[in-house]
C-alpha cells in the first residue's frame, strides 16, 4: 500500500495533470503510472523529476537499453521492487532479452558477493586502480 494514495487524473491539481499530459504525449501512451501519480502530491517535485528522467534516460554516450539495464542493476542494489519492475519492462521494450536478463543478474549477483567480500575484508584498493 502506497503511502500517500495515487492520485487519478479527477483528484490532481492542473500542475500535475500537465506533466500527466506531457508524460501520455512523450511515452505515446494514455497510462500515467503510479510512481507518477504518487509524485503528484508534490506537483514541483513531479515536474521536476520528470524532467530530469528525460535528460538522464535520453540518448546519449550510453544507449536508452544499457541505461535501463543499469537502472535495474541499481534498483536491485537498493531493494526497489517498484523500479526493478518497471525498468526490466522498460528494458525489454528497448530489447533486453532472456538471455540478456539472465547475464545482468548474473553481474549483479557477482558484483553483491563481491562488495560484500571486499568489505568484509576491508581489501585496500590497489594504486594502480586509483583515477
Amino acid at each position: 500500500m502506497a503511502v500517500l494514495p495515487l492520485l487519478r487524473d479527477e483528484e490532481a491539481g492542473a500542475e500535475a495533470l500537465a506533466v500527466f499530459a506531457d508524460i501520455r504525449e512523450k511515452r505515446q501512451t494514455d497510462h500515467v503510472n503510479n510512481f507518477w501519480r504518487a509524485l503528484a502530491h508534490d506537483p514541483a517535485q513531479l515536474r521536476a523529476v520528470w524532467g530530469r528522467i528525460q535528460q538522464v534516460m535520453a540518448p546519449g554516450a550510453l544507449d536508452p537499453l544499457v541505461k535501463e539495464l543499469i537502472y535495474v542493476a541499481v534498483s536491485v542494489a537498493n531493494g526497489c521492487d517498484y523500479c526493478i519492475h518497471s525498468h526490466t519492462a522498460a528494458a525489454r521494450a528497448k530489447g533486453m532479452t532472456p538471455a540478456m536478463q539472465a547475464e545482468l543478474l548474473a553481474v549483479i549477483a557477482m558484483a553483491a558477493q563481491t562488495n560484500a567480500l571486499a568489505t568484509a575484508l576491508q581489501v585496500p584498493v590497489d594504486d594502480r586502480f586509483k583515477a
